[in-house]
């Protein structure tokens, strides 16, 4: 006997919560999950705590079995409880109250009071949280005391309940209950209360397998007037049923156990053979009733035995089935991997071959008479050289828990090798649609927060998180659920926000939404995070969902959570990869009038790389076109084409020429794959394996135009008239070798002409060779008067991959060259005091080009320049004046000296006009040419 005499009082914060509840204010902190949940389910069926109206229906009962398996374990509790003042109830699957026991005589009136009798319904739906409906719709043991109830009437008690669910389907069959007054309350009723529940399922399967015994003697006893002929020594064995054919017919014997409907099924064997399955009912001497399934093989000879597994251990021989002289080796039923009653002769009862020796197994069924041997009587088909046997005994619900389990595994396969093809959140969640339905459900919505779709953490996901419809699949065009690409927020009491809020997944078998009648919500969480939600419904004539459905679908929402987390983390390296690579390519075009240039960046499929391009403006209105590629993909690739793509623009601000420009990128290419310079020795940065580059550089003044190359594909010039010409340039290997120096090309191009520079992205992939690639492009661009930006077009749309395996980079440049109207030269002799008369040549220049503000300051640079020029260097000196974008104004000389700015003290008679000049003027320079070097200044237009 158990006495239980801890009191409950009010348990803290509860006191006022329920009150609070109703009102609308939070109550997470002082009410437990279970309790809160239930009463968000009952404010969302619109129950009213002051109003409790229990149906009732009169003459409840539960099925024979489970009632016979129940009476001693309830017997048993209630002696226990006798003196505990506690009842015990037992009520149906739909929460139905059928037996009540126990308890006393006050505590009973005071539970008929409020209809807490059998025969009432006391499921949730209806009278709100309790021990009964709360277990049933948690679908899990819980305690509920006090104020914790919904209902106002049931605040005076204390319960604990438990599901009680079929061992062999999972399906809760019935509620157990033990309930007393608030104050005799203990948390210890919820031990005692799961205790009895299990005890219950224990005796259920012991229920079933006697009963299942007692099928096999009645089904034995309608064969007993079997012919003895089976069992004679010396009789032919026959052609054993090879592995193959054993498995279909059980696999198929297994779905016709399970089907309520069907009673024939015809299978093709191997070797011509035919196998008739029949399944009939056979009921034993006590009323059991059964279903049995044979197979009549039909063109083989006698088969004395049909195998159905592997070897089983010994069994003992059952003494209690009757044992008729005529009929077929004893068997005996034992429980298989599946849950499969399947008939095993024990090791007593094997028969003997015509040599004497034991059978091949103990696993396997006796053979059963033909057709004819058992008369025109018997159920099915006659047939010449039939032979029938016993496949499976059992009933319906265990061949269907063998069978959906092996289609469970199936679907579980088939659905792993759909879902994850790709690194794409979107497709990934909408191949979890496209593989669950309509083989799991009829709707399937997936709902993932905007962050996880651009890569981001998910961060904390709660009831009031807004999540984005990202897939969704229906078994008809009109899903009745929220469309793709929309918000969609879910109320607090919805199934989706409870789950979100306890992570936790969440069955609801009973829904009147709209035609659906059930639904799973599984959060998708993977690496301890909630990525989102995803929701199976099910509707119209399809199964309510149970149990084992929601051990499925969490299987099934694991494996896609940890796909759309891979996705998700690829799509954030993938997106910090482009942007960074996007912020290191040029923004815009620049500012020059040399050339006309129109450009495209494509990534590839497998993401970012070092692909690069660059137009910079130079000195003397000159223009630096620049491609590169570096080997490889991802970050790496992508921010080692900035340094290199930096480093162009610091030696185009020198104005070094192309092959010198090139020189110094190899060394830092090779000091960086040496792990030297920017990238510390043995550092992931370090190890670029290679780059190439082209470099040309085009003057619109002379038209000329000079490029080299290291490891890069040909330029392609393209003449007015439509000419195209690959330019010959010199082999150089890649950057980073060293050892081998650059040579330059110098070419004089027609105004018009375009110069297309590219990657090897564009002209070579997996299905095509350099050359082949070359000759394309060669013939898309033979065509006269195209804008370079329908030249990029017509190339890309020409050459271009459905799926590149590289990044491609082009650029098109067509050329213009500056009219000789707006440029002025003159040579200037070695005297000083012919420099008065450059600067009244200099006026009247810009007088003539309207640009005479700019006299006095032009005036100043020109005549220091051009003095510094006469005492300083030696060669011809030359001034030359541009109007371009800028006003221009060059002085060159034979010498290779540069002038060096600098502040000159106040005892120094010179070292002051330098300083003035840069002063005056926006930018200025010196620039090296092969007769000597170019000091520039330029000024900008009013």
């Amino acid at each position: 006997m158990i006495l239980l005499s801890v009191a409950w009082d009010d348990i803290g914060g509860l006191v006022d919560a329920h009150e609070r509840f109703l009102a609308g204010a939070r109550v997470d902190a002082d009410v437990r999950g279970s309790v809160l949940d239930s009463w968000k389910r009952c404010r969302s069926v619109g129950l009213e705590p002051d109003r409790l109206q229990a149906a009732y229906a009169p003459d409840l009962t539960l099925d024979d079995p489970l009632l016979h398996a129940a009476e001693p374990v309830l017997k048993n509790l209630a002696t226990s409880l006798s003196e505990a003042g506690m009842t015990i109830a037992l009520c149906d699957g739909q929460g139905r109250m059928v037996q009540r026991l126990g308890g006393g005589r006050q505590l009973c009136d005071r539970l008929d009071e409020v209809n807490f009798a059998p025969g009432f319904d006391a499921s949730e739906r209806v009278v709100g949280t309790n021990g009964v409906g709360t277990a049933l719709a948690e679908r899990n043991p819980v305690y509920v005391v006090g104020r914790e109830h919904f209902a106002d009437c049931l605040q005076p008690f204390a319960c604990a309940g438990a599901p009680v669910r079929n061992p062999l389907s999972g399906r809760i069959e019935a509620v157990l209950d033990l309930t007393c007054l608030r104050d005799a309350g203990d948390p210890a009723m919820l031990r005692l209360v799961r205790e009895a529940a299990h005890a219950i399922e224990a005796r259920m399967l012991e229920v079933a397998t006697d009963r299942e015994r007692a099928l096999l003697a009645a089904y034995r006893r309608a064969t007993a007037h079997a012919s003895a002929q089976w069992r004679q020594p010396g009789r032919p064995d026959g052609d054993e049923l090879g592995p193959v054919d054993r498995a279909v017919l059980r696999e198929k014997a297994e779905e016709l156990l399970a089907s309520p409907h069907r009673t024939l099924d015809e299978v093709t064997l191997s070797g011509g053979r035919t196998a008739t399955l029949l399944r009939r009912q056979v009921r034993g001497a006590a009323g059991e009733t059964g279903v049995v399934v044979e197979a009549r093989i039909v063109g083989s000879p006698h088969v004395r035995q049909v195998c159905l597994s592997a070897p089983a251990a010994p069994v003992t021989p059952n003494a209690a089935l009757p044992q008729p002289a005529p009929s077929p080796a004893p068997v005996r039923p034992a429980v298989g991997s599946a849950g499969l009653r399947t008939v095993v002769p024990t090791p007593a009862e094997v028969q003997w071959d015509a040599q004497g020796e034991p059978g091949a197994t103990v696993t396997s069924v006796g053979a059963l008479p033909s057709v004819a041997e058992r008369g025109s009587d018997a159920p099915g088909t006659d047939a010449p050289g039939a032979d029938a046997r016993l496949l499976l005994l059992g009933e319906p619900g265990v061949g269907r828990l063998a069978l959906l389990a092996r289609r469970r595994l199936e679907f579980l396969h088939d659905a792993g090798m759909r879902i994850g093809t790709t690194l794409d959140v979107t497709r990934t969640a909408e191949e979890l649609a496209e593989a669950t339905v309509p083989r799991f459900a009829d709707f399937v919505a997936v709902d993932l927060p905007d962050g996880v779709l651009l890569g981001e953490e998910p961060g904390p996901l709660g009831a009031d998180t807004p999540l984005r419809r990202v897939a969704l699949g229906a078994v008809h065009e009109e899903p009745r659920l929220h469309p793709v690409g929309g918000l969609v927020r879910y109320a607090a009491s919805t199934p989706q926000a409870r789950g979100l809020e306890a992570r936790q997944s969440m069955l609801e078998p009973v829904l009147a939404a709209a035609g659906i009648h059930s639904l799973v919500t599984v959060p998708l969480r993977a690496r301890g995070e909630t990525l989102g939600l995803v929701s199976f419904y099910r509707a119209e004539k399809t199964a309510r969902f149970e149990d084992d459905d929601l051990s499925l679908a969490q299987e099934l929402a694991g494996r896609a959570a940890i796909c759309i987390d891979n996705a998700r983390r690829y799509t954030r390296e993938h997106n910090t990869a482009l942007a960074l690579q996007r912020s290191l390519l040029p923004r815009g075009r620049s500012e020059q009038s040399a050339v006309e240039v129109a450009y495209r960046y494509l990534p590839a499929q497998a993401g970012v790389g070092g692909d690069w391009f660059d137009v910079i403006p130079l000195s003397g209105a000159r223009v630096a076109l620049v491609v590169g590629d570096v080997v490889g993909h991802g970050l790496h690739a992508a921010a080692t084409m900035g340094r290199l793509r930096t480093a162009v623009h610091n030696f185009c601000a020198l104005d070094l020429p192309p092959d010198d420009l090139l020189t110094h990128l190899d060394d830092l290419v090779g000091r960086l794959d040496r792990g030297e310079g920017w990238a510390a020795e043995n550092s992931p940065d370090s190890g670029i394996v290679g780059a190439t580059c082209l470099y040309a550089v085009y003057d619109p003044v002379s038209r000329r135009c000079t490029l080299t190359r290291a490891g890069h594909p040909l330029p392609a010039v393209v003449d007015p008239d439509g000419t195209v010409t690959f330019v010959d340039l010199p082999s150089a290997p890649p950057l980073g070798l060293g050892g081998m120096p650059f040579e330059t090309v110098e070419l004089e191009l027609a105004e018009g002409s375009q110069l297309v520079l590219y990657t090897d992205g564009l002209i070579e992939d997996r299905q095509r060779d350099i050359d082949a690639g070359m000759q394309r492009l060669g013939a898309v661009l033979a065509q006269a008067g195209r804008p370079p930006e329908e030249t990029c077009e017509a190339v890309l749309d020409a050459l271009l991959p459905a799926r590149p395996s590289d990044d491609v980079a082009l650029l098109v440049a067509r050329t213009h060259a500056l009219d000789c109207d707006r440029v002025a030269q003159w040579d200037v002799p070695s005297d000083p005091a012919a420099v008065s008369r450059f600067r009244a040549a200099v006026t009247e220049q810009l007088t003539a080009w309207g640009l005479e503000e700019l006299s006095f300051t032009v005036e100043l640079v020109a005549s220091e320049l051009v003095t510094n020029a006469i005492r300083h260097a030696t060669g011809p000196v030359r001034l030359r004046l541009l109007r371009d974008r800028a006003l221009i104004c060059e002085v060159s000389d034979g010498s290779s000296t540069s002038p060096r700015l600098r502040r000159a003290k106040n005892e120094d008679e010179g070292g002051r006009g330098l300083f003035l000049v840069a002063q005056l003027t926006e930018r200025w320079g010196t620039r090296y040419t092969p007769e000597g070097k170019i000091i520039w200044t330029e000024l900008a237009l009013p």
